[in-house]
C-alpha cells in the first residue's frame, strides 16, 4: 500500500523537476552572420556578468550570445560596451579566447581578425560581481585609426 501512495508522487516529481531544469536548457538563439552584414554595425544587446566565476571575469552559465558565421571572413570585429568592467569569452571553431578591455580599444572589449565560418558562443562577463546592460557591436569595417 506505501508502495502505491509513492508511485503517484514519482510521476508529479519527475514532471515538477523538468520544470526547474528545463530553463536551464534554455540557451540564446543562434544569430546568423552573412559574408556582408545587413546593417553595420548590428548591435545585440543583452546582461553581462553572471555566477561562474572564471578566468575571464564573472560569466553566465549559458552563452549571452550565439553566432554562426555562414562563410570565413577576411575581417570581422567585436566590440562591447558597457557602464561595467566588462569582459567577452569567445568560445568557437578555432578556439576559446578571452578578451579584457585596453587602452587601444578604448577601455572595451574588443576582438578583430579573420573569422572561420562555424558557431561561436559569446559570453558577456564582468570583472566585478555587479551585472550590467550591454551593447556588443559586430562590424565589418575596420576601426578608424
Amino acid at each position: 500500500m506505501k508502495i502505491l501512495r509513492l508511485l503517484k508522487f514519482v510521476p508529479v516529481s519527475l514532471v515538477l523537476s523538468m520544470g526547474i531544469i528545463l530553463p536551464n536548457w534554455a540557451e540564446a538563439p543562434s544569430i546568423p552572420i552573412p559574408a556582408k552584414l545587413q546593417s553595420d554595425p548590428l548591435v545585440l544587446n543583452g546582461k553581462s556578468g553572471g555566477t561562474v566565476h572564471s578566468n575571464c571575469g564573472n560569466i553566465s552559465t549559458t552563452p549571452s550570445q550565439i553566432i554562426q558565421v555562414t562563410e570565413s571572413m577576411p575581417y570581422m570585429r567585436l566590440s562591447v560596451d558597457s557602464p561595467g568592467q566588462p569582459t567577452l569569452l569567445i568560445d568557437g571553431p578555432s578556439g576559446r579566447f578571452c578578451v579584457l578591455a585596453d587602452s587601444y580599444s578604448g577601455n572595451k572589449p574588443e576582438l578583430s581578425g579573420y573569422w572561420r565560418a562555424g558557431k561561436y558562443s559569446l559570453y558577456v562577463g564582468e570583472i566585478s560581481e555587479g551585472q550590467y546592460n550591454y551593447t556588443l557591436a559586430i562590424s565589418q569595417q575596420k576601426k578608424p585609426k
